[in-house]
């Protein structure tokens, strides 16, 4: 991978860091964010790459991330979607049976242009 890709990665750390716990966002609005507004896929290439790499310092809350509708999208083979629903229950944040988390009482928004500056500036 390039450094421009090791950067945009590091930008969607930097932003799904910041999301509060017991909240959510997807992968599209992480992407729209970081002025990438169609790289929603990249967001999850970024987080995908996480996978075995649980002692990040500071944590990234990887689970807090899910599609657009609503729904846990990731693959269980590995048992990945049933960790991301037990983690977001842990924080309190409702799962159905269908993986779905109801955005209009648990999405978070995003941040402020200010702090999404200083991240795409890597000073965040």
């Amino acid at each position: 991978m390039d450094a421009k890709g090791l950067d945009f990665y590091r930008q969607v750390y930097a932003v799904v860091r910041r999301i509060p716990r017991g909240r959510v966002t997807s992968y599209g609005r992480v992407a729209r964010m970081l002025g990438r507004p169609n790289a929603a896929r990249a967001v999850g290439y970024a987080l995908a790459a996480l996978a075995g790499k649980a002692d990040t310092d500071p944590p990234i809350p990887w689970h807090r991330v899910i599609n657009h509708a609503g729904r846990i999208s990731i693959p269980d083979t590995d048992g990945g979607a049933s960790m991301q629903r037990k983690l977001l229950q842990a924080e309190g944040v409702v799962v159905g049976d269908d993986l779905r988390v109801d955005l209009e009482v648990y999405l978070w928004e995003g941040l402020h242009l200010v702090d999404i500056d200083d991240i795409i500036a890597g000073r965040g």
